[in-house]
């Protein structure tokens, strides 16, 4: 019998209004209906709006890369995040999106992932030296590690920096009290409505915010007399926009660094705990990678070539536990979706956690298969209904850092330890920030 990983269960097809934003409040994902994992596309009705979820991978292609103006971020989903990331390019659209992109892609070049290589292997050494042996809750292992990754590579600093472990310190207080997608996005609330935040929320926001901006304080000082380190920080402040010639301003830079750091850093953590449990779940697999791990000598970029079932399995992780499994676009005007009229101002709701596991796309979905990779249709699956980065012009534009951090962090932990189950501890997948356990997932760490 196959052994399936774990995912939440589904709500009954209908209910209320009101039991749907209970459940939503809860847990954005065990609040949809199990139909939504073999439908095209569905459609959630309000007073004041209407919302569709998509699942047609023609849609798809239509809404994120045929005509991706034309579908801006939500502004009701950004508002929830905004305390935090302010108009940084995970939130903006239109010309200042694209402005900025202007900026930071240059920083995430292929070039510049050799560069801040040796920082990733740096940080991976390091989550190594600290890992200890026994039952250990591995979302926190991973949050370290992964924020560990993002100082080290972004500001030259290691975790264990006074202002960057207060940084991270507050944002794993964050963490849980605002979910990516928020519910203002699905619920029936007008937008002359204000949107009102947790006291602690919109504090735990403001005290990263302030500790942010030490940091690129120091490092504007710091570029100003020449002393700077040539990292991914320095990269984005020094340059010029090619159209305006303008640089990011000091609170432009905030603003980009919080969401870097909660892109890099919360979606990486989530990523590489699922995929330590999906190895703990099956055992040859992880013997399968820790062998490949031998390889790992040297701190070289080309080692990467080498290290293809870390990244099959690395890619299979994210398929079946997307970091983000919601994203929320708006009809910029009316369309036609599945001949059905979509109004200017609907929500389009795109969902990398139904589409990853669809029943009318992918074979056997919920299935861990690492292999599928190497296959004609898992290829063609993943050209049309594979988007753990989002996809088109707005495709997340450290998809290339994640898929070299990824494998590192998972090769070098493997290399040196054995992840076990433990028994009556299954971790059910919750979406907070991204998608994580509801209580943690514990496994039993021992030495190779």
């Amino acid at each position: 019998m196959t052994v399936l990983p774990p995912k939440p269960p589904a709500r009954p097809d209908k209910v209320s209004l009101w039991r749907y934003v209970k459940l939503f409040r809860q847990d954005i994902l065990s609040a949809q209906p199990a139909k939504l994992y073999r439908a095209w596309m569905a459609e959630f009705r309000t007073p004041f709006f209407r919302s569709f979820m998509v699942n047609d991978p023609k849609v798809l292609n239509r809404v994120l890369k045929e005509q991706p103006d034309d579908f801006p971020k939500s502004s009701r989903v950004s508002e929830g995040l905004r305390p935090l990331l302010g108009d940084s390019v995970f939130l903006t659209n239109g010309d200042v999106w694209k402005r900025q992109r202007r900026i930071i892609d240059p920083a995430f070049e292929g070039g510049r992932l050799r560069d801040t290589f040796p920082a990733m292997w740096e940080a991976a050494e390091s989550a190594v030296s600290r890992l200890e042996t026994g039952v250990t809750e591995i979302e926190e292992v991973t949050s370290f590690a992964a924020a560990d990754v993002i100082f080290r590579t972004l500001f030259s600093i290691p975790i264990e920096d006074e202002i960057a472990s207060e940084v991270f310190s507050e944002f794993r207080d964050y963490q849980r009290s605002q979910p990516i997608v928020n519910i203002a996005a699905f619920l029936p609330m007008p937008r002359w409505m204000p949107r009102f935040f947790r006291r602690r929320t919109r504090e735990t926001a403001k005290t990263i915010r302030g500790l942010i901006r030490r940091l690129t304080q120091a490092r504007a000082a710091e570029i100003a007399a020449g002393t700077a380190p040539d990292d991914l920080a320095t990269k984005i402040m020094t340059t010029v926009d090619p159209e305006t010639g303008e640089k990011f301003s000091p609170e432009e830079m905030i603003d980009q660094v919080a969401i870097f750091f909660l892109a890099g850093h919360e979606t990486s953590a989530s990523a590489l705990a699922w995929t330590l449990y999906l190895l703990a779940l099956y055992p040859e697999w992880q013997d399968r990678l820790a062998e490949e791990a031998e390889q790992l000598e040297a701190c070289d970029f080309a080692v990467m070539s080498k290290l293809k079932l870390s990244r099959d399995v690395f890619r299979e992780a994210l398929r079946l536990y997307p970091p983000v499994p919601m994203m929320v676009r708006e009809a910029g005007c009316p369309v036609e979706f599945r001949e059905r009229h979509v109004a200017k101002g609907s929500q389009i709701v795109l969902s990398p956690w139904h589409l990853h596991r669809h029943e009318r796309i992918w074979e056997r979905p919920d299935e861990f298969d690492p292999e599928r990779w190497k296959t004609e249709s898992g290829r063609q699956c993943a050209r049309e209904a594979y988007m753990p980065f989002s996809a088109g012009p707005r495709v997340c534009t450290g998809a290339g850092f994640a898929m070299v951090e990824g494998p590192l962090l998972l090769s070098m932990l493997l290399k040196a330890f054995r992840f076990e189950l433990i028994e009556g501890r299954e971790p059910v997948p919750v979406a907070h920030l991204t998608v994580r356990a509801k209580d943690g997932i514990w496994l039993k760490v021992g030495r190779r």
